[in-house]
């Protein structure tokens, strides 16, 4: 592994973002995978129990809801229409399956796509996990007064 640097003062060690993610997934802590990454099912804990490692910057808002919809959103509609064209099921059937299978995939897969996120923002350092604030977004600029 190389040397990422940071700034111009201090070179900070490279983080594996592969590895951080995939210890995400599986809900553990992204930097020594040991600890419990989420307190409740999409609560993530401050600190990492066995390293101490500070997890309170995690900021996923919206990205996990939008990949678990891009992923189910393929499988559910590849699956009907798969059905549709090769088997003949009585609506009540497709009425039961799709929906029922649409609830069961997003609940199952919130939580480890939320992790995975974390473990990404952890190991490219965004949102406070590399030692500085986040800059503030740029605002608009105010409306120009018509009359002037």
């Amino acid at each position: 592994m190389g040397v990422q640097v940071h700034s111009a003062r201090t070179p900070l060690e490279e983080r594996d973002w592969r590895q951080a993610v995939a210890r995400g997934l599986r809900g553990r802590c992204p930097h020594c995978g040991k600890g419990r990454l989420f307190r409740a099912f999409l609560k993530p804990v401050d600190r990492c129990e066995a390293c101490g490692e500070d997890l309170h910057h995690q900021r996923a808002d919206d990205l996990p809801p939008y990949i678990v919809i891009t992923i189910v959103g393929h499988i559910i509609v590849g699956g009907l229409l798969l059905a549709e064209k090769f088997a003949d099921w009585p609506m009540w059937l497709h009425m039961t399956l799709w929906p029922l299978l649409t609830i069961v995939l997003s609940f199952a897969l919130m939580q480890p796509v939320k992790g995975g996120v974390v473990g990404l923002q952890w190991a490219v350092r965004m949102h406070g996990f590399g030692g500085e604030p986040d800059r503030p977004e740029r605002q608009p600029l105010p409306p120009s007064d018509p009359r002037s």
